[in-house]
């Protein structure tokens, strides 16, 4: 009986792996705000997209922009919060104010339709003395939504594994051509008696990883992992953001 016991608890992912296995491997963000604005018959409509990492950052910067425009007809918002992993995914639009179904949905819309998440975008107008009409509306606010997030700086995190590594100064050349092909991200590197590295592996690229480095280096390399991270890139820099 206590083998059968010990048989099964050893099949039995610990916690740690299953939260790993319930993160997306991929999420769409906006990494820095931006805000554009565009004129449609005399009407002012201004857009300000920003990162929020939950309802209440959404919240937050919703307020913020409603104080500074607060003689504005309108400030009409959308977000989507949950970094697009199952069971947490919040979306929410307001129209304020508006015809229904013209303002929010459509930047929601836009922001889905990018595959946006953790992002929340306010567009505020200051009406011009002429009608829009139900149509002109949608595209009004569509084409401002998807300008502000254009000002900005959009980003797809990838789920990592970050990894330590030694190696000698021949193994360079070769490491570098392994990680691109792999599309692994150099974090850094360390000139020392040995070459030290810190590599973020995409999950799905791990494994290969490890058998082409084990092929490289005839066995003598071998990485050390170190924490799950989601990692990407903006402006030819290495981004490190926590996961789960």
């Amino acid at each position: 009986m206590a083998r059968k016991d010990k048989k099964k608890n050893a099949g039995t992912p610990a916690p740690a792996d299953k939260e790993k296995k319930s993160l997306p491997l991929r999420i769409r963000t906006l990494y820095q705000p931006g805000t554009a604005e565009i004129v449609i018959k005399k009407s002012r409509f201004i857009a300000h997209a920003a990162p929020a990492q939950n309802e209440e950052e959404a919240a937050d910067f919703i307020s913020s922009i409603r104080r500074q425009y607060w003689d504005a007809r309108h400030n009409c918002h959308a977000f989507s919060v949950g970094n697009g992993a199952p069971g947490s995914q919040l979306t929410r639009c307001s129209d304020d104010g508006e015809p229904a179904q013209t303002a929010g949905k459509p930047m929601l819309d836009v922001l889905l339709g990018e595959g946006l998440w953790d992002t929340v975008i306010v567009v505020t107008r200051y009406f011009g003395g002429t009608l829009l009409g139900t149509g002109g509306l949608v595209r009004a606010y569509s084409q401002s939504a998807r300008a502000g997030l254009e000002a900005g700086t959009m980003i797809e995190k990838v789920l990592c594994s970050r990894v330590g590594l030694d190696a000698e100064y021949p193994d360079l050349v070769p490491l570098q051509r392994l990680a691109a092909d792999r599309e692994a991200l150099i974090e850094d590197t360390q000139y020392g008696e040995k070459i030290r590295m810190q590599l973020l592996i995409p999950f799905p690229e791990k494994e290969r990883f490890q058998k082409e480095l084990t092929e490289m280096s005839a066995g003598r390399l071998a990485f050390r992992e170190l924490e799950t991270v989601y990692g990407a890139q903006a402006g030819g820099r290495t981004l490190v953001f926590p996961a789960g």
